[in-house]
């Protein structure tokens, strides 16, 4: 089983760190990794965010473990030479457009969301997020008009083979979960999201087993803060999904508790090819400071082993080991706390040890 292991620029290489002392705990045989330069640093060592070496690494891997990129150093640069380009152009590289970001209230917590209690706490959604088209990857420029005025322009577009693809992906999932699936568009203004509303009703008669509903993604936004509970599995497009997942982090309490795993078509022998990430960004203001909360990407480890190594009882030790340290305490600043990077990975290889 191979893994390309891509740390990045801030914060990566230290939540990325403690993931692998998790993963070698687990003491699985037959893994190697290997490690490579993305983002800021890539550009730097390289002369470009992705070098191919990196890409062909990535390609010949079984999945990818990701930590973040971003640097401030890197702003003024052209667009395609910025970190994040990055993390863009190995999700169009290798196909990957299934984002899947789940989003639970861990119990101890819910004082910690921005909602009251009692709301907090019903929290237990999976949002599938669409990564390979709308806006990211459609043509964009800048312009000027007749009057000297500078125009940015992005063109937003979907066909009905990305959307029934991206749907099966969500009414698979939503099957192993409450049944139940929301699809959030703009349909009322964008002639994209009927398109994106009137395949996904074509592919939801091949499931009957789930409850589909639609709802705008004003609306979505709405009553993800009035009442996130009514929500099992969304999917959605690239940008609304972008919003709406980074807003359901901070409903459970902290964006440094969310992994996420971006999968395609591709099958390995062990499983689904996948990239697997934290959503967090690299903030690079507490970069090697040893306060980043590394759980968002032990967590993602944790979708690694489920999808990409089939590897269920070891992902489920995963999840439960982070969840028994929150219960004990074992918190972050993000979440009000103290403990280092290094203090909260000790802990949770502590717990999974005390699991097996």
């Amino acid at each position: 089983m191979k893994i390309a292991v891509l740390p990045g620029d801030g914060i990566g290489p230290e939540v990325v760190r403690e993931a692998l002392r998790v993963l070698d705990a687990l003491n699985l045989p037959g893994l190697v990794l290997f490690e490579g330069d993305v983002g800021a640093i890539a550009y730097q060592r390289h002369g470009h965010p992705l070098p191919q070496e990196t890409l062909d690494m990535a390609r010949a891997a079984d999945a990818v473990l990701f930590g973040a990129v971003g640097d401030p150093s890197c702003d003024n640069l052209e667009r395609h030479l910025r970190p994040e380009q990055a993390i863009l152009g190995l999700r169009a590289e290798l196909g990957l457009f299934a984002n899947l970001r789940p989003a639970t209230t861990f119990t101890g917590l819910e004082h910690m969301s921005g909602l009251r209690p009692e709301i907090a706490r019903e929290i237990d959604l999976l949002i599938v997020r669409e990564l390979n088209g709308d806006v990211y990857f459609g043509d964009k420029g800048i312009r000027t008009r007749d009057d000297g005025e500078r125009e940015g322009w992005d063109m937003m577009c979907y066909s009905e083979s990305e959307v029934r693809r991206i749907a099966h992906v969500a009414f698979r999932a939503a099957r192993k979960r409450g049944g139940r699936l929301t699809s959030v568009d703009k349909a009322n203004v964008l002639e994209t999201s009927q398109v994106w509303r009137d395949t996904v009703i074509e592919v939801g008669k091949e499931y009957p087993d789930v409850a589909l509903e639609h709802m705008y993604v004003d609306n979505a936004a709405m009553q993800l803060v009035k009442s996130p509970g009514q929500f099992d599995t969304v999917v959605t497009g690239n940008l609304f999904g972008d919003i709406l997942s980074d807003q359901a982090s901070m409903c459970v309490g902290s964006i440094g508790l969310l992994p996420s795993a971006s999968l395609g078509e591709r099958q390995t022998e062990y499983g689904a090819f996948g990239l697997y990430e934290p959503i967090h960004g690299s903030a690079p203001d507490i970069a090697g400071q040893g306060k980043a909360n590394p759980m968002a990407t032990i967590l993602s480890l944790a979708m690694l082993l489920r999808h990409s190594m089939g590897r269920e009882e070891d992902a489920v030790r995963v999840e439960r080991a982070v969840a028994e340290c929150l219960a004990d305490g074992v918190r972050g600043g993000d979440l009000g706390g103290r403990a280092t990077s290094r203090e909260i990975g000790d802990s949770v290889v502590s717990k999974l040890l005390t699991l097996s």
